[in-house]
C-alpha cells in the first residue's frame, strides 16, 4: 500500500479525521469548505502554513485569523487559546497513525491537545516516518536543528545539525508530546499533502 494512504488509514483507525491531498490547492479548498468564514481562527508556528500562504489567503477571504508570526499583540499566545479553530503542523507522523511533536514554549502542542473546538494539522508527506523511534530521530536531525537555525538561537544543534539534548538557555526542545489517539474532547483533522512542505 502507498505510504501516504497507509498513514491516512492508520490515523483514521486512531480516531482522527484524516485525508490525503494531491496538492496544496486541493487541501486549501477543502479547508475553506470545512471552516465557516465567521469562525475565529488561530495559527500555530509552522513553515508549512507559511509556504502555503494560508494566513494571507484566509485574511483575504474575510476570516478572523490570528498568528503570532504575523500579528503583533500583547499576550497573543494566550489569546489564541480562546479561538474556535486552530491550524498548525506536526514534526512527525508515524505510519501507524501517531502525531509526534517537540515545542519550545509548549503553546503549539498545548493547542493541539485541548481547548479548541477543531484542530487542523497540515503536513507534507515528508513528515511521515515508520515509527516512534524514527519520529524522534526526525525531530533530532531535521525539525529541531532547522527550526533553531530559523530562529537564530544559540544552541549546539545550529552548528552540528544534530540535537544533543542541550542545556542552552536558547533551547527550543522543551515539551514533547505524542498523540496516540484523538483526544476525547477535540476534533483533530489531519491533512497530508503529497510532496515536501516545511521541516
Amino acid at each position: 500500500m502507498d505510504r501516504l494512504l497507509k498513514t491516512e488509514e492508520s490515523l483514521r483507525k486512531n480516531g482522527f479525521d484524516a485525508d490525503a491531498f494531491e496538492s496544496a490547492d486541493a487541501c486549501v479548498a477543502e479547508l475553506l469548505r470545512k471552516i465557516p468564514v465567521d469562525a475565529t481562527v488561530a495559527f500555530g508556528g509552522s513553515m508549512t502554513l507559511k509556504e502555503m500562504g494560508l494566513y494571507e489567503l484566509m485574511k483575504e477571504k474575510g476570516y478572523d485569523v490570528k498568528w503570532h508570526w504575523a500579528d503583533k499583540e500583547d499576550n497573543l499566545l494566550k489569546k489564541v487559546q480562546e479561538r474556535k479553530v486552530y491550524i498548525t503542523s506536526s514534526n512527525a507522523i508515524t505510519e501507524d497513525g501517531k502525531l509526534v511533536n517537540m515545542d519550545g514554549n509548549a503553546n503549539r502542542v498545548a493547542s493541539m491537545l485541548f481547548g479548541h473546538e477543531d484542530v487542523y494539522v497540515i503536513c507534507g508527506e515528508n513528515k511521515i516516518v515508520e515509527n516512534l523511534d524514527a519520529a524522534f530521530e526526525r525531530i533530532r536531525k531535521v525539525a529541531g536543528p532547522m527550526n533553531a537555525k530559523r530562529l537564530h538561537v544559540n544552541t549546539p544543534c545550529v552548528h552540528t545539525g544534530v540535537c544533543s539534548d542541550c542545556d542552552s538557555p536558547d533551547r527550543i526542545c522543551n515539551a514533547e508530546t505524542i498523540l496516540h489517539k484523538k483526544p476525547g474532547m477535540t476534533n483533530v483533522h489531519i491533512m497530508i499533502l503529497k510532496g515536501t512542505f516545511g521541516y
